[in-house]
């Protein structure tokens, strides 16, 4: 079921669907940059995907994949503290989450592994973004909902990406499961700006 702007829908049961997870990294949580309400939001979702991820034809889980000279890195001139750094227990998923993802159908994608690049969306990375245009084709992917981290950044970058590919109307929010550092506010402002539906 989904909301949006007061009314209520409900998905056809014949609808394709991806569920897209965007950055559930340690470092996120409980490590080097940690967002408000991250913790609760991905043991929730855990609990979410264990209940309901098979009935999605396909999950996707994004994650930052930063190499050490990652330009977003205050000490190369960015904004964040390290974090994600390739190979780290940072970069990892967080425990809970991928012992729900175990026996489900998912792969990982990659994003900013190049030191050059900002790519809070995934649509950013050109080889993530032709394996996810490829997984839309080939499981006929209908609808994506979408989630993770952080609501404000990379969850609204990649929704905004992913709105002008594939369109609006296919994507839902699971907002209880996107946690933000402003506390939602960017995230609602373009839900509501595109009519987007929530769930």
């Amino acid at each position: 079921m989904a909301h949006i702007r007061g009314a209520i829908f409900v998905l056809g049961e014949n609808m394709n669907g991806m569920l897209v997870i965007v950055d559930p990294q340690n470092d996120f949580i409980n490590g080097a940059l940690p967002v408000p309400g991250a913790e609760k939001a991905m043991n929730d979702l855990a609990e979410y995907v264990k209940e309901n991820g098979k009935k999605y034809s396909h999950i996707v889980v994004t994650c930052d994949y930063h190499p050490v000279s990652h330009c977003s890195f205050l000490d190369n001139g960015g904004q964040w503290p390290p974090h994600c750094v390739a190979q780290t227990s940072g970069a990892e998923l967080w425990p809970p989450l991928q012992n729900a993802l175990e026996g489900m159908e998912y792969e990982i994608l990659h994003k900013g592994d190049d030191a050059a690049r900002e790519e809070y969306s995934i649509f950013r990375n050109p080889h993530a973004r032709m394996r996810l245009m490829d997984l839309s084709d080939t499981k006929k992917v209908e609808h994506y909902d979408i989630c993770g981290i952080a609501g404000d950044y990379c969850v609204l970058q990649t929704l905004k990406d992913g709105s002008e590919i594939f369109g609006a109307n296919k994507f839902q929010v699971l907002c209880d499961y996107s946690p933000s550092i402003d506390g939602g506010k960017a995230l609602d402002e373009f839900i509501k700006e595109k009519s987007i539906c929530i769930k």
